[in-house]
C-alpha cells in the first residue's frame, strides 16, 4: 500500500464535478497521466448550470465563501490556477450576506466574526453569556480553518469536542430556541440537521462565509469551463458521454476501468469522485472487505432539493445584494422547513433570475421513482406545481406581488438523481452527522489497493468541502511530505 501510494502510475478519475476536476488538476500539475471519465455528454456535474428560456440557471453554486486574497478557498483556487479567470463579486460590503426571515423577527448575517458577534448581541441582549461562550469556542477553530490546518498534520479535527453534535453544545449553553434557530441556518447549506451536526463541520461552513462571501459575475458554466480548460492545458484527458461499466480488479488491486462502450482503460489508480454507493455496483463481488461494503451501503444520505426558477421583469423588482431565507423553526429550534431565495441579474436584458430552493426527500416523489427525466407524465408536473405553490407564497411574503415574474423551471430530487447519479437525489451526498462519523471514516481508506474516493462525500459537501476533500485525496496518493513540499507551499 505504501509503495502504491508513492507511485500511483496511470490515474483515472470517475466524475467531472468540482471534486474530480480538482483532483485531476492537482495530479496533472504533479506530472501524472490523468484521464477524467464522465458519463454525461457535457462535463461538470452539479458545478455546471443549464439554460431555460435563454436564461442561465445555476445548480450547485449560488454563492461561495472565503475567496478574498489569503483566504482558504482563494488559496486553493490559486494553487489550481483558476482564480484569475472566474469573475466574482463580493457580498456583504454595504449590508448583510444573508437575511433570515422568521415569523416574528429578522436576523441579518454580516461579514466577519466580530460583526457576527455584535449582531448576535444586539439581537439577543439577554443571552450575552451564551454568545460570548459560543464565539470564544469558535474563534480558535475559525483561525485554524483560515490557516488550512485541516490539510496539515495539525488538523483541527483532532479534538473529540469537535466531533460532538451542535445540539448537545447549545443545550449545555442553555441557548434560547430563537437563538438556536439563528445558529442553525448554516447547516442547511450542507444538509445536516443542526442538532446532529458535528461542531467541526458547523464551524467550517460558518467560518467560510463569515470570512467573505461571493457571487459569480457570469454563469456557473464559465467557472466550469475554466476548471476544464486548466485540466486540459496541463495535459489531462477528458472522456465524456461514456459511463463506467465496471472497475477491473486483480489480486486485490485496481487494474483499470471498462466503459459502457466496451473500451478498456488500464490504470493503477482510480479516484471515484462520485457517490461511494455507486462505486460498489461497479466493483467485482468481494472486492472490498465485507464490513467495509456494509458500512458504505448502510450510510444515510442527505435529502434532495425542490428548486423553482423564475424570470423576473426588472421594472417591478430589484436585484438584492444578499440572499433571503424564509424559515419556520420546529419546537426544538431546528429548521426542517424553510426556503432559500436569491434574486439577481440574469444574462438577459431587463430580466432578473429568482431562484427558490427547499429541502425535498425522494419519498415525496415515490410514484415516479421508476421513471426518467422527460418521461414522467402530467401527474408529476401537477405535483411539482402544487409543491412549488408553497414556495411562491413564501416569495410573495418576501418580495410582494409576483407581477412581472414567470416560472421557467421546476426540478426535484429525481432530476438530480438522473443527472449525476446521486442516490435518492441527495443534494449533499452522505450525511455527515455525529452519528455517522465513525462509519464515514471508512471512506478515507478503501480496502482495495489503488481505489480512492473524492467529491463531496469524502470530507464535507459544498464547493469548499469538496475542494478540501480532493486536496486530501491527493495527499494520500503522493504522501504527506511531497504534498507539504509541492502543494502546501504553493498554497501558503
Amino acid at each position: 500500500m505504501v509503495k502504491r501510494a508513492r507511485d500511483p502510475g496511470k490515474i483515472l478519475v470517475v466524475g467531472s464535478g468540482v471534486g474530480g476536476l480538482t483532483a485531476g488538476i492537482l495530479l496533472t500539475k504533479l506530472g501524472y497521466s490523468v484521464t477524467i471519465v464522465e458519463k454525461n455528454a457535457v462535463p461538470g456535474g452539479l458545478l455546471r448550470g443549464y439554460r431555460r428560456s435563454g436564461i442561465d440557471c445555476p445548480v450547485g453554486i449560488h454563492y461561495l465563501g472565503s475567496l478574498a486574497p489569503g483566504e482558504p478557498l482563494r488559496r486553493l483556487w490559486d494553487c489550481l490556477g483558476v482564480t484569475e479567470h472566474v469573475p466574482l463579486e463580493r457580498m456583504g460590503l454595504d449590508g448583510p450576506i444573508d437575511r433570515y426571515v422568521f415569523d416574528d423577527f429578522v436576523f441579518d448575517l454580516p461579514e466577519g466574526l466580530t460583526a457576527f458577534e455584535d449582531s448576535l448581541r444586539q439581537s439577543f441582549p439577554a443571552e450575552q453569556r451564551q454568545i460570548a461562550a459560543f464565539i470564544e469556542e469558535m474563534r480558535p477553530v475559525f483561525e485554524s480553518f483560515a490557516r488550512l490546518d485541516m490539510l496539515t498534520t495539525r488538523g483541527i479535527q483532532g479534538s473529540l469536542d469537535n466531533f460532538s453534535p451542535m445540539g448537545e453544545y447549545v443545550a449545555r449553553l442553555n441557548c434560547s430556541l430563537r437563538l438556536v434557530s439563528v445558529l442553525a441556518v448554516p447547516t442547511t447549506l450542507i444538509g445536516i440537521p443542526f442538532h446532529d451536526c458535528p461542531r467541526f463541520y458547523y464551524y467550517m461552513i460558518l467560518a467560510s462565509y463569515l470570512l467573505s462571501s461571493w457571487r459569480l459575475v457570469e454563469s456557473t458554466t464559465v467557472m466550469t469551463d475554466r476548471f476544464i480548460q486548466q485540466f486540459q492545458s496541463l495535459g489531462g484527458e477528458l472522456l465524456v458521454g461514456d459511463a463506467v461499466d465496471c472497475v477491473t480488479v486483480n489480486a486485490g488491486a485496481i487494474k483499470g476501468l471498462r466503459l459502457k462502450s466496451g473500451r478498456c482503460l488500464p490504470a493503477d489508480t482510480v479516484i471515484a469522485a462520485i457517490h461511494p454507493r455507486n462505486v460498489l455496483s461497479m466493483l467485482p463481488p468481494k472486492s472490498l472487505r465485507p464490513e467495509h461494503e456494509a458500512r458504505i451501503t448502510g450510510l444515510e444520505n442527505t435529502k434532495g432539493l425542490l428548486v423553482v426558477t423564475l424570470a423576473v421583469d426588472d421594472r417591478y423588482h430589484a436585484e438584492r445584494p444578499y440572499n433571503l431565507y424564509r424559515l419556520y423553526p420546529e419546537a426544538d429550534g431546528s429548521l426542517s422547513r424553510g426556503s432559500f431565495h436569491q434574486i439577481r441579474r440574469s444574462n438577459q436584458p431587463e430580466t432578473l433570475l429568482l431562484t427558490i430552493m427547499t429541502t425535498s426527500g425522494i419519498d415525496e416523489w415515490a410514484p415516479w421513482l421508476d421513471t426518467r427525466t422527460g418521461q414522467r407524465g402530467e401527474e408529476y408536473e401537477e405535483a411539482k406545481w402544487k409543491r412549488a405553490g408553497t414556495l411562491l407564497a413564501d416569495a410573495t411574503d418576501l418580495f410582494g406581488s409576483l407581477q412581472g415574474m414567470r416560472v421557467i423551471d421546476i426540478y426535484t430530487p429525481l432530476t438530480i438523481r438522473d443527472w449525476v447519479g446521486s442516490p435518492g437525489g441527495s443534494a449533499y451526498g452522505i450525511m455527515r452527522s455525529s452519528a455517522q462519523l465513525l462509519k464515514t471514516a471508512c471512506l478515507s481508506r478503501p480496502s482495495l489497493a489503488g481505489l480512492y474516493f473524492a467529491g463531496q462525500n469524502i470530507l464535507a459537501p459544498g464547493i469548499l468541502g469538496t475542494t478540501l476533500g480532493s486536496f486530501q485525496v491527493v495527499r494520500r496518493i503522493i504522501g504527506r511530505k511531497r504534498f507539504a513540499r509541492e502543494i502546501m507551499e504553493e498554497c501558503c
